[in-house]
């Protein structure tokens, strides 16, 4: 077996501040939008069924925050390359 001399394991990239914060940032905003996504089909849906009680705007924007959450979560512990 050959011996590799002085072999360094590879580094990884560091990030500014100002990536990081616009990563984050990008995340809560994707987040927002998602969830008032969510609640605007959501009172769409209810007007047109005609709901005395907004059960689809609730269900939907519940809904659309766990996708959020999923997003986020997928882009913090497998960051993009």
């Amino acid at each position: 077996m050959k011996q590799q001399a002085n072999k360094k394991p590879p580094e990884k990239k560091k990030r500014s501040p100002v990536q990081q914060y616009a990563r984050y940032s990008g995340m809560a905003l994707q987040l927002a939008v998602l969830i008032a996504l969510g609640v605007f089909i959501g009172q769409k849906l209810d007007a047109y069924f005609k709901n005395d009680t907004p059960y689809l705007t609730a269900l939907l924007a519940i809904a659309f925050l766990f996708i959020g959450f999923y997003l986020s979560l997928k882009d913090l512990l497998f960051p993009p390359k």
